[in-house]
Parts: structure tokens; sequence; C-alpha cells
């Protein structure tokens, strides 16, 4: 830096000095050497300007470090391409829903994401496959236009913006990390509550409290709903510090036509809500759920719980049912790079429901059961904030209604996960 400081004085000397020539020459002069010291002076002070803006912009870049791979490819300057993959081996107990060793393709989605005008996007997620689907199909996801800001018309900015769509049902904290790129494991929480539905969502924040409202249809179709009662999911937030997320989150199904509709479009227990009864016609839920997380300076501790009540109108049986639930997570950040976490979660319900966990669906959509338990235990290496390898060994147990025990759907897995 000493010798550029030379070097740029130096330069400088020499300017001054081809630039004091002619004012020795016209010396006589009074008024043409005062307009030519002026005039020297503007020079100066226009290169020390340019030196002293260069000199800013190298050490600008001295001090970035090379940046992290970007999310997303824009195409032109309104509308940005991106996707997720997760690409898994899983081997599973003999009751589980993966007998023999497999690999598989466990998520692959599509994201478009487009400017309309300013404030107003248009987003389209398409699921090439995912899990739960059980079969090759491409489903569409998220759809929606997002109106964002709109109480800057009344001068305070993100109080109010609006979705209209088909849009994620904002129940409970689970669904915002539960891709296979976000999820620190490979399996969920048994609960694992999350669906996509139509209908108009509003969102915003007051000062630390951030919230979510939603109406929907309900049901499972995407493009009719047979009933005319509707959904309606709220969640408030709360950060009080840095380290501390608060949330309470509602959710009443409304009442679901089996025969219409055939199921709420609100995932549990890894199935749809449904009806126990087989003379049943209707059936609704309500549930409520509180979540905890703790930021720690290497992790985080993630715990939630809550309640669903169940009933249908079968008229030869009492399907009526309280269903509790809750989880305890923990992620530990061993490097920059390595994390292990461990994930605990339980269902009780007396009379029993059709919790199918990690079990054979064949099996397990016909049976009820009573109480199902789920720990989970992994770490991953995230290569970038891109990609990440992860391995998790979840053990699963539970019991009938009729006191048979659930013991063999035990399962390991690995999973490469990307985004782009």
């Amino acid at each position: 830096m000493t010798s550029w400081r030379i070097t740029r004085w130096g330069l400088v000397g020499v300017a001054c000095w081809y630039a004091a020539a002619p004012v020795v020459c016209r010396a006589d002069d009074t008024n043409d050497l005062r307009e030519i010291v002026r005039q020297l002076q503007h020079q100066v002070a226009e290169q020390q300007r340019v030196i002293n803006s260069l000199t800013e912009k190298i050490q600008h870049l001295d001090a970035v470090p090379p940046s992290e791979p970007t999310h997303g490819i824009s195409i032109g300057k309104r509308v940005v391409l991106s996707g997720e993959a997760g690409i898994a081996f899983f081997s599973g107990d003999k009751d589980s829903q993966y007998p023999h060793a497999e690999f598989r393709i466990d998520e692959a989605k599509v994201f478009l994401d487009a400017l309309v005008m300013d404030n107003v996007y248009f987003f389209a997620e398409l699921n090439l496959t995912q899990r739960e689907s059980g079969d090759n199909s491409v489903d569409i996801g998220e759809l929606y236009l997002d109106v964002e800001n709109i109480s800057r018309f009344w001068h305070h900015d993100n109080q109010l913006s609006l979705r209209a769509g088909r849009m994620d049902i904002p129940f409970g904290e689970e669904y915002l990390m539960r891709d296979a790129i976000d999820n620190p494991l490979i399996f969920h929480t048994l609960a694992d509550f999350w669906g996509v539905d139509e209908g108009v969502e509003f969102y915003g924040k007051l000062g630390k409290v951030s919230y979510v409202f939603a109406v929907q249809n309900g049901g499972e179709p995407p493009l009719r709903d047979a009933n005319a009662d509707k959904s309606f999911t709220g969640r408030l937030s709360i950060d009080p510090t840095q380290w501390l997320h608060l949330s309470a989150s509602g959710m009443r199904t409304g009442t679901i036509d089996v025969n219409g509709d055939g199921v709420a479009e609100m995932w549990f227990g890894n199935a749809y809500l449904g009806a126990i009864g087989p003379a049943a016609t209707t059936f609704h839920a309500e549930i409520a759920e509180g979540d905890v997380m703790i930021n720690l300076p290497r992790g985080r501790i993630w715990a939630s719980g809550g309640y669903l009540h169940f009933d249908d109108n079968d008229p030869n049986q009492n399907d009526n049912r309280d269903i509790y639930f809750y989880s305890v997570e923990g992620l530990v950040n061993a490097t920059d790079k390595f994390y292990v976490a461990s994930r605990f979660s339980q269902i009780l319900v007396s009379g029993g429901y059709t919790l199918v966990g990690n079990g054979n669906y064949k099996d397990y959509l016909s049976v009820l059961t009573s109480n199902l338990w789920r720990l989970s235990l992994g770490g991953g290496y995230r290569f970038n904030q891109n990609l990440v390898v992860k391995l998790d060994y979840t053990f699963e147990q539970g019991t009938e209604i009729g006191g048979d025990k659930r013991t063999h759907e035990d399962v390991f897995a690995v999973e490469l996960a990307a985004k782009f």
C-alpha cells in the first residue's frame, strides 16, 4: 500500500508540473493565472476522487469471500426457474414400506416464480415425484398469485399480503422444512401435518408477531369441492429474541363428504385424514398445535405438540376420537459442514385411529392403532447450501387396539438432496 501511495502522489506531482508550466509563461496575466489555478485545483480534486473510488473497489473485492452457488436460474428479468430433488436408498424391516432394499427417487420438484407486475408474482410448483404419491404421476403442487405488501397503500409495509390459488395449508411449522433439502433427517415426525389446497391466504407481520390465515376447500380433489363448508387454518408466530421462536396453530377441516371428497386434504400419520366408520358419509376434525424453536450457537432444539379431535357420522359405531401428538428434535452442527440430529415423536389415541407411519399401507390403512412412537437418529454433510448427503436410522413401534404389537417397521435410509 505504501508503494501505491508514493506512485499516486508521484502521478499527481507530474500532473501539477505539466499543468503549472503554462502558468509560468503567462504569469504576467493575473486573471489568467487565477483561472488556471482554479482549473488545476479542480483537476487534482477529480483525480483524487477517482483514486479514492478505485481504492474502495479494490478493498471491497479483497473483503468479499468466494460466493456459494446461487439458487435458481433467471430467465430474462421476470422469471426464475428452480428445483429440488432427493435420491435415496431405503432398507426396512418386513412390515415396513421398504422390506426390499431399494434405490428410489424420493422427491423431484420444479418451481417457477414470475413477476407479473409491481408486488404481484405468479408461483407454480410441479411435483415430478414425491414419496407420498405412491406412483410416478406428475402432480401440481402449489400454484398461486401472490400480491405482496398490500398495506403499503396505508403506509405500513408488510402488514398485509394475499395469496390466491393452491397453497400449502399453513398449519404448524414442519411443512416449512419437510422437503429433502430442508429436513436434517430423512423421515419426518409421526404426525407430519401437511397438505396443499385451493383457497385464499392472508399473511403479514405486526411488530414482532407474524400471522397467516387461510380459507380453503378442505377436501382432497383439486378441481371440485363436494361440500360448501370450508376449512379454516391460522398460525400466529413471535420471535421475542433472536434465539427463540414461538408459534400457535389451529385448524378445522370443515365437513368432508366421504362420497364426493373422499378424504381431507390434510396429511396425518402418513395418510390423509379420513373416516373410520364404513357407513360414515361425512367426517370432520379440529386440530391445535404449539411449536417452540430454540436456536443455539451451533444448533437448535425444536419441540411441538398438540391435540386433534376427530368424529364421523357412522350410525353404527361411535367414532369420536381425542388424539394427542408431540415431537422433540435436536440438531448439532459439529463443524461448518457436518451435523448430527435426532428426533422422537409419538401419537396417542384412545380407541385407535388409522396411523400408517412407516408401516405397510396394505396392512395399516385398515388397522386402528392406539399408540405409535418413532425415534430417528442421523446426520449429514453439507457440501454447500445446495447439496447435502444424509443418513437416518428410524426405529418405530406401536400397539393396535386389539393389543397386537407393531415391532417390525424400522428403516435405514441414505439420501442425497440437492436444489438449484
